[in-house]
């Protein structure tokens, strides 16, 4: 993956920013982040004030190197070692026990830390420039749909945020997938860009995640309600729309009940379906439908993550 031309100026003033506590919007491989100096609670309050963020829900933390993870985390098991050996850079966040110096205010209060280094090169760029670990939820406000543009952050944050550098469209689309090697048996806590059994190619059978308890969350992307656009999403089953207003549906395989809707044919594979579908959801969020009808994705380990992302973004 190639970042648009940057200049070294732009990169040295990002780095500047953050070093004084100011917020910096950067790509990665799976969406864009607002970034904020990990090690830092006053510059991390800052995000969850740009998003209108909870504070029961945890920041990831993103690392330039193995160097940096001494940082951050008390520990680095074997397993952790063979996934990121498999995985980084890339979409996999490992939970891990936090060092003291991460502020709670990043972590939600828990004793653990999602920490994962990106596949982008500015990403990993900026990381170097400031020699911080960088607190990176995705640069929207909070539940809204995760920016995989820069102009996606600039609508959704304005000038909440002090510089946005633009590396152009995320490749993979959707967030990283959450794994905590904190618990007894390795468990999955968020699907996304790594799928479920490419982790167990690697280091063999793991929990999954069911049941979300009150308080703080063990990962980001907890809340029902999130990842969503303004106008309502539906899922579909079989082509089935509403009745009346003004809406758009997004194809797989089942043609729409109606012929009064706006197709979007989406790709088959579950990979490019991910990395088209936020793009799809901002573009059709503009053009002020009534209603966007989705339909219900195969029910196939790969499709895990983008059935995730749909089913919150389709809760009332």
């Amino acid at each position: 993956m190639t970042s648009l031309s940057i200049s070294s100026s732009d990169l040295r003033h990002a780095a500047s920013l953050l070093r004084a506590r100011r917020l910096v919007a950067f790509p990665t491989e799976t969406v864009y982040g607002l970034g904020a100096n990990a090690l830092d609670a006053e510059a991390v309050k800052r995000i969850f004030e740009a998003k209108g963020r909870p504070l029961t829900s945890p920041l990831i933390v993103h690392v330039a190197c193995e160097e940096m993870l001494p940082r951050v985390v008390a520990g680095w098991p074997d397993r952790a070692h063979e996934l990121t050996q498999k995985f980084w850079p890339g979409p996999l966040t490992l939970v891990l026990p936090k060092k003291p110096a991460v502020p709670d205010l990043v972590t939600a209060g828990l004793p653990t830390v999602g920490v994962r280094m990106p596949a982008h090169p500015l990403a990993l760029a900026l990381i170097k420039e400031c020699d911080l670990p960088l607190a990176a939820p995705s640069a929207n406000r909070f539940t809204e749909l995760s920016p995989t543009t820069a102009e996606h952050v600039r609508r959704s944050l304005g000038d909440r945020v002090g510089f946005i550098l633009d590396g152009g469209p995320c490749s993979v689309g959707i967030e990283s997938t959450v794994l905590s090697l904190a618990t007894e048996r390795p468990t999955l806590l968020r699907p996304g860009g790594i799928s479920r059994t490419q982790i167990e190619n690697v280091i063999g059978p793991i929990e999954v995640l069911t049941k979300h308890t009150e308080g703080p969350h063990a990962s980001p992307g907890q809340h029902p309600k999130h990842y969503s656009p303004r106008t309502r999403l539906l899922l579909s089953k079989h082509g089935e729309v509403p009745q009346g207003g003004r809406g758009a549906y997004l194809q797989i395989q089942h043609k729409p009940a109606s012929a009064d809707v706006q197709v979007v044919y989406m790709p088959a594979v579950a990979d490019a379906y991910a990395a088209a579908l936020y793009q799809t959801l901002h573009d059709l969020d503009a053009q002020h439908f009534d209603w966007i009808a989705v339909e219900h994705p195969p029910h196939l380990p790969e499709w895990e993550a983008v059935l995730d992302r749909l089913r919150r973004a389709a809760h009332p």
